[in-house]
């Protein structure tokens, strides 16, 4: 009896195969057409690359910049006005005032390239324009923008190198 269902169950599974095949077949039969054809199909266009990290800034503390301040991974930047950044700044930050972002970003991009690490920091935790400053970059095209919450008095009382104003 068990020679029997053997071809039945062989049949029944060629069956259900076929069935199978033929739907896959009818359900897809355009875009099978059109590659037996040769024609191609339209890839969907894909929107502009945006930075990895978002549209706002990481926040990094005194450790984390330090480590990559000591690296010399990063670039360094005072979102403070010209003249707070003259008073003193971190040793070799660069000055881009927020409030100068149209006219000072083209200079700036010069000398930074968009793959560059950024560090952006200003007058401490209740001080945003280094926020606002990291968000501009970020639209400007650069892809890892970090603010240092605790900015220039945090690194100045941790004892770090700084530079400009009375040493």
């Amino acid at each position: 009896m068990r020679a029997n269902k053997k071809p039945h169950i062989l049949i029944e599974m060629a069956m259900i195969l076929l069935t199978a095949a033929a739907a896959g077949i009818g359900w897809n039969h355009k875009l099978l057409a059109d590659a037996w054809s040769g024609r191609a199909v339209q890839a969907r266009e894909e929107p502009a690359p945006v930075s990895p990290q978002g549209a706002t800034p990481l926040p990094l503390g005194l450790m984390q910049v330090k480590e990559l301040y000591d690296r010399k991974e990063a670039t360094f930047v005072d979102a403070r006005d010209s003249e707070t950044y003259s008073a003193g700044h971190i040793k070799g930050a660069l000055s881009l005032p927020r409030g100068d972002t149209g006219a000072g970003l083209a200079p700036f991009s010069a000398r930074v390239k968009p793959a560059a690490t950024v560090i952006v920091y200003c007058n401490g935790f209740d001080c945003h324009d280094s926020m606002e400053l990291g968000k501009s970059l970020l639209k400007a095209g650069y892809q890892r923008v970090y603010v240092y919450l605790g900015g220039y008095p945090e690194w100045r009382d941790a004892g770090y190198p700084v530079e400009g104003g009375k040493l």
